[in-house]
């Protein structure tokens, strides 16, 4: 398969899905190599065109891109002439100029990286864009539970928290849907979206949420895209709605729990359950890099076989 763009989840079938995932085993076993870089992108240039604030993503698509051995340009919205009212799409095509050939693009409206998409040569990346999607970020959830379960296809996967401001959630819902995994939505209802046509379960009470759980993905609360109160109070939703050390024990005993980051201790997960034994939330950042080099290559058009990458 060679990717395009990777804009969504949404549409994208579920051998697309396993395909990256399959993709991505080889570059997470290089990680132990002394050398943890293979020639892929020799040549290509890498850039991360970020509008907002990123510490995870931004940094594991530069490292990615760098284990490739490709030319990364980092490009800071606050330095540039976007300030002096060029247009996103103008920026976009005066960086290509400068022979770009992938472009890696967070911004804070719905539907940019699509747009860019249609108005500019290189291949584009969609690294969150609004309230709509993170695909890179439902594809390293995946490869995640796919290493520590096994399969996808029947567990009953829990997405708790702020689903309602979440582009992870939607990506995963989308995704796990496809994947055939039974999806439980966990939130207040002020946080929670209608889902039109989508056969997902919609559960207010987390412990019954968490008694047939295989999976819980733990979502932050995002204040930030907030503009009125959702929330009575920060410490009534952690009382309610918080996985807790009270409310494990409603848990299966090999609940796998995730988390994308950046964490809200004690709010929206405690500080015990971050760092238990189930937690794979640190796991989710090294995997991150391998799905992320995974997508790099299938979007680089290189003649390079995978098994010159395991060998």
């Amino acid at each position: 398969m060679k990717l395009n763009h990777l804009l969504a989840i949404e549409g994208m079938t579920k051998q697309e899905i396993e395909t990256i995932i399959e993709t991505s085993k080889p570059f997470k076993n290089l990680f132990t190599r002394s050398v943890k870089k293979v020639p892929v992108l020799r040549g290509k240039t890498v850039v991360n065109l970020f509008f907002e604030p990123s510490t995870r993503t931004r940094t594991s698509f530069e490292l990615a891109a760098k284990r490739l051995e490709a030319d990364v340009i980092n490009f800071v919205a606050a330095t540039s002439s976007l300030s002096k009212g060029e247009t996103v799409v103008d920026t976009a095509q005066t960086i290509e100029s400068m022979s770009s050939d992938i472009i890696v693009m967070r911004h804070s409206q719905p539907g940019a990286a699509s747009l860019l998409s249609k108005n500019v040569k290189s291949k584009i990346i969609n690294a969150g864009d609004g309230m709509h999607e993170h695909p890179t970020q439902a594809l390293l959830d995946f490869f995640t539970i796919k290493e520590k379960k096994g399969k996808i296809e029947g567990l009953n996967v829990v997405i708790l928290g702020d689903i309602l401001h979440s582009r992870v959630a939607r990506s995963n819902i989308y995704g796990l849907l496809t994947l055939g995994a039974n999806v439980t939505l966990c939130a207040p209802p002020t946080l929670l979206p209608k889902f039109e046509g989508l056969n997902v379960n919609i559960e207010y009470d987390l412990k019954k949420a968490l008694k047939d759980a295989d999976v819980i993905n733990v979502l932050r609360i995002q204040k930030e895209r907030m503009e009125s109160s959702y929330l009575p109070s920060l410490r009534e939703y952690n009382s309610i709605f918080g996985l807790t050390d009270d409310k494990m024990k409603y848990a299966k005993k090999d609940l796998l729990i995730m988390h994308p980051g950046p964490m809200n201790r004690d709010t929206e997960i405690g500080h015990n359950v971050a760092d238990s034994a189930n937690s794979v939330i640190n796991e989710q950042v090294t995997n991150g890099i391998a799905v992320r080099m995974a997508v790099l290559y299938l979007m680089s058009g290189t003649e390079m076989k995978l098994e010159t990458i395991k060998s």
